[in-house]
């Protein structure tokens, strides 16, 4: 098993998108790369410990790759603003992806390049690319959000998401 961990703003809408697909063991949401070990969720909403909300995905890669995982990640984001994502607005919500080896810093690097070079954007793409740093997992409250809280959930994907998505990527 291998690990990835992106951040895309709200992490209970990056869940979702990668927890049913083939070769992914389990997706955590968590707070990554700040300076306060264990945080809670009301420490990083303050936006006074450097973490960012992100998910750490457990999975298998001789059925899905690191290369598609980037894939489906920018999929899920705007590249183009680096102050949050949508509604969600403050450096706790920044577009990173973390990276956990030299491969996926190649891999991470090489597609955002090839996102850049497309012409996709009108902007330029922002997104972060970092060393990962210790993850945190959040309360368990915040896990698996999406189906214990759907309507909750839908609208935080109304912020702007589900707009942003089918307007950039899925046309």
């Amino acid at each position: 098993m291998a690990t990835a961990i992106f951040a895309g703003g709200c992490f209970w809408c990056m869940v979702k998108p990668f927890d049913s697909l083939p070769g992914i063991e389990k997706v955590v949401s968590g707070y990554t790369g700040g300076s306060v070990p264990n945080p809670t969720y009301e420490q990083v909403a303050s936006h006074t410990t450097g973490h960012t909300e992100a998910v750490e995905i457990t999975f298998d890669p001789t059925v899905i790759s690191y290369a598609q995982l980037v894939e489906i990640y920018w999929r899920q984001t705007d590249p183009t603003d680096a102050a949050g994502q949508f509604q969600d607005r403050g450096d706790s919500y920044r577009p990173v992806i973390f990276v956990n080896s030299d491969a996926q810093r190649q891999i991470a690097t090489a597609s955002k390049q090839a996102l850049a070079a497309s012409e996709q954007f009108d902007q330029p793409i922002v997104t972060q690319i970092e060393d990962a740093q210790p993850f945190y997992p959040a309360e368990p409250e915040h896990q698996e959000f999406y189906r214990r809280n759907p309507f909750r959930y839908q609208i935080e994907e109304m912020g702007g998401r589900s707009k942003f998505i089918k307007q950039h990527w899925l046309n």
